[in-house]
């Protein structure tokens, strides 16, 4: 199964993101801020990088534009985990370096369905 790793800020969102994805079989490392979240991304390789955009300090889009600037991350997906859903959020994020966008509170239902299309 896959590392991912999912950088969110919110602890409930953290379990329950975490649990969904560890029932499944994956692997999920977490970091709580953007700067943490780079550098276990560098340190890991990650398979998938799950993105919350409303981060403290260093924003979501500041997060993906960085680990697009890492040659070692360049074919990382990264996945927006966010309840950014105004008109132009969607394009926002994924000019920022994010392969795919994922509306907040998530469809525990369906969740992992839609980030195994980026595995």
């Amino acid at each position: 199964m896959a590392r991912i790793l999912l950088i969110e800020d919110n602890e409930q969102n953290r379990y329950l993101t975490s649990f969904l994805l560890e029932h499944h079989g994956h692997t999920v490392v977490q970091a709580e801020d953007g700067a943490a979240g780079i550098a276990l991304a560098e340190a890991t390789a990650p398979d998938l990088i799950l993105l919350d955009i409303q981060l403290p300090g260093m924003d979501g889009y500041a997060v993906a534009t960085a680990l697009r600037g890492n040659a070692a991350l360049t074919m990382t997906p990264i996945v927006a985990v966010t309840s950014y859903a105004m008109v132009g959020d969607r394009e926002r994020i994924l000019a920022s370096g994010c392969n795919g966008y994922i509306e907040k509170p998530i469809n525990p239902a369906v969740f992992v369905d839609e980030i195994s299309k980026f595995l």
